[in-house]
């Protein structure tokens, strides 16, 4: 089955048999392609809705989007994907901060979450655990991305695809664009409300988290790891690559997600 509708200006793609619905959110600097592979990995058995956030797709016009409407966006993008039965999250980067947060106020619209790089990200242990040099080099080049929004134009596209490219993004650089940094400019300066007051993150549903081996920095607390061990349902793996998992091994990638969506454990 292969469906499009659209929602407030947002494509929505829907493809695969099966009545689990998979909702894939992705983060900076992407799109819905993104979840190619996933999806032709996971189209035989689940319906995959995949969509490009607001904003990021560059064919459209910039559109910085507050953290309550992306919220609402997802609801009604679940509501129609599977009105009868909670869904699956799968997440990556700043999917998974406003995916957990979808999770954290709609969660009986959420029946478990694939988690890909990013865990328990607003934990105090996590901020406590960053080094100095983490801190510092977090927020270099998160305030590079917020300036590049406030710039825009060529100057901001030429700031972002950098960025881009110094954070090994094997993400096209002629579909990466300054629109795509509006959740650092709400992350930093507060853009359309900021993101304070969000959930922390905690494995109240069954969390699948596949998370980079060779990051240096890696964006869960010391305590998320063990607390997964400790959760019915929750598993976690890392992998041999960088942050883009999906599109770095997807062998071993689709293997552990459609192994644990099967079945519940890992290859």
């Amino acid at each position: 089955m292969h469906e499009q509708w659209t929602l407030d200006d947002v494509d929505v793609q829907v493809e695969g048999a099966g009545t689990q619905a998979i909702v894939m959110i992705h983060g900076w600097p992407d799109t819905l392609r993104l979840w190619d592979a996933p999806v032709a990995a996971l189209r035989d058995g689940y319906r995959c809705v995949r969509f490009t956030l607001p904003g990021f797709d560059l064919a459209k016009p910039p559109r910085a989007t507050s953290l309550d409407a992306l919220i609402s966006l997802f609801a009604r993008i679940v509501d129609r994907a599977s009105p009868d039965a909670p869904v699956t999250l799968m997440l990556h980067d700043w999917g998974c901060v406003f995916g957990y947060e979808f999770a954290a106020r709609h969660p009986d619209r959420v029946a478990r979450i694939v988690s890909v790089d990013v865990g328990d990200h607003n934990a105090p242990a996590f901020r406590r655990a960053l080094s100095v040099r983490a801190t510092l080099g977090a927020i270099g080049y998160q305030v590079w991305l917020s300036m590049a929004w406030f710039l825009g134009g060529a100057l901001g596209d030429r700031m972002t695809r950098a960025m881009a490219r110094v954070r090994g993004c094997p993400t096209d650089p002629r579909r990466i664009g300054w629109q795509m940094t509006y959740p650092y400019a709400m992350r930093w300066f507060g853009l359309r409300g900021g993101l304070g007051g969000t959930a922390t993150v905690s494995p109240r549903w069954p969390i699948l988290y596949l998370y980079s081996l060779r990051r240096v920095t890696k964006w869960h607390s010391p305590q998320w790891l063990p607390a997964l061990d400790a959760a019915p349902g929750c598993a976690h793996r890392g992998l041999d690559t960088g942050h883009w998992l999906m599109l770095e091994a997807p062998e071993a990638f689709n293997a552990c997600v459609r192994t644990w969506l099967d079945t519940g454990r890992l290859p």
